[in-house]
């Protein structure tokens, strides 16, 4: 009977004959040189994408959350463990609570920012809350909800409501991977936590927030510990905190950020330090780990692709874009 990593042989074997054409900083720097908006899109059919060329903005985002949404139920049903796809889900069931808890809050309507990318579609999870059904929900995703609906009628303050949705999003991040049971999965929970909490370290240190703030803000069970960043007050401590670790380099520029430069460049490192940690699942032939891979290089795609279409259609200059692209898996 075969193990667990042997039944992801033929998963693998599939992605992995999928991966040349993804998109790739090549094709994304022909994009962006590309003569018209029109020249641009027409560079994604290389990739499996259909003729956006003649779309609006609002018709590429669509697009693009039906490309998304068909790769997770794709490798929902192929993948051994159902958790790793999940994973991935969590963000857009968070996303969606944030948004439905803001829009009650604001009288608004929440449904055309809704994403059906989570484990549960958007306008299920806003009937679900609506009816008062929480039974329905993931119980962590439930009770999050209800203590940041508590939070937000208490302080008016929707980022004090996110910290609490953050926070449950990171526990049911790391016990997806612990489900599956993977390190290298830990491993991307682990480093994930590790550029939030340096980009909330930076934010609160040049916000002049308190240690309390920082104590609401930061996740637990990152490689570098809340106690440690708790303890570094200043640029130089913080930078030093993360020396030796994938977030060295954004550190650095993290303190740069501190000293009046700014924040575009550094966000950027913190994501590029977890892509280049997933980069390293190419030197595994098969198991979960290539489908972890290709899941977060769609991700990666697909926000590059939206950057650039959304961009080009806008007239913003192709160097103001390219500032603002992170790095591809490809």
């Amino acid at each position: 009977m075969p193990n667990k990593k042997e039944a992801y042989l033929c998963v693998s074997a599939m992605l992995r004959a999928r991966e040349p054409k993804l998109l790739n900083n090549d094709r994304a720097e022909r994009m962006l040189d590309a003569a018209s908006y029109e020249d641009a899109a027409k560079i994604l059919t290389d990739c499996g994408y259909p003729d956006m060329s003649q779309m609006s903005a609002a018709e590429v985002e669509q697009t693009l959350a039906e490309r998304r949404s068909a790769i997770f139920d794709e490798l929902g049903k192929l993948a051994p463990d159902k958790e790793l796809v999940d994973l991935f889900k969590l963000k857009y069931d968070y996303h969606n609570a944030k948004t439905i808890l803001k829009a009650e809050a604001m009288g608004s309507d929440p449904k055309p920012l809704l994403s059906d990318s989570g484990r549960i579609p958007g306008l299920k999870l806003l009937e679900i809350y609506n009816e008062d059904k929480r039974i329905l929900m993931p119980e962590k995703l439930a009770n999050a909800m209800a203590e940041a609906k508590a939070v937000l009628a208490r302080s008016s303050n929707p980022q004090l409501s996110d910290f609490v949705l953050d926070k449950a999003y990171f526990d049911e991040v790391r016990a997806a991977a612990r489900k599956v049971d993977s390190a290298f999965l830990k491993g991307y929970a682990a480093v994930m936590i590790d550029a939030a909490n340096l980009k909330s370290a930076v934010r609160t240190l040049r916000m002049g927030k308190n240690q309390d703030f920082l104590a609401e803000v930061l996740i637990p069970d990152g490689n570098v510990s809340v106690q440690r960043i708790m303890a570094a007050p200043d640029k130089d401590s913080l930078a030093a905190l993360y020396g030796h670790t994938a977030l060295e380099k954004a550190a650095v520029l993290g303190g740069e950020a501190l000293s009046g430069g700014g924040m575009t460049e550094f966000e950027r490192a913190c994501d590029n330090a977890v892509n280049e940690y997933l980069r390293g699942a190419k030197l595994i032939s098969y198991g979960c780990e290539p489908v972890a891979a290709y899941l977060a290089a769609v991700e990666g795609e697909i926000q590059a692709v939206r950057m650039i279409l959304t961009g080009r259609l806008a007239g913003v200059k192709p160097q103001v874009i390219r500032e603002r692209l992170r790095e591809l898996y490809a």
